[in-house]
């Protein structure tokens, strides 16, 4: 999964095209780090903090929310 599928995933943007936008406009951390790629793939463990809509952690195939 990569992190703008998650940001669509979880219901942050409505779609892909959005997810360009949305990462120069807001914060978004992956693993501690900023990141604002959304092709950036995303692994079992990792943990992204998004300002304003929470935390996600990617278990498997699924992600859970904080």
């Amino acid at each position: 999964m990569t992190l703008g599928q998650l940001l669509k995933e979880v219901a942050i943007i409505g779609s892909g095209g959005q997810a360009k936008w949305f990462l120069k406009e807001t914060t978004v951390l992956v693993n501690g780090e900023p990141d604002d790629r959304r092709g950036r793939k995303l692994y079992p463990g990792d943990t992204i903090e998004v300002a304003d809509h929470g935390s996600f952690f990617i278990r498997g195939n699924q992600e859970t929310t904080d």
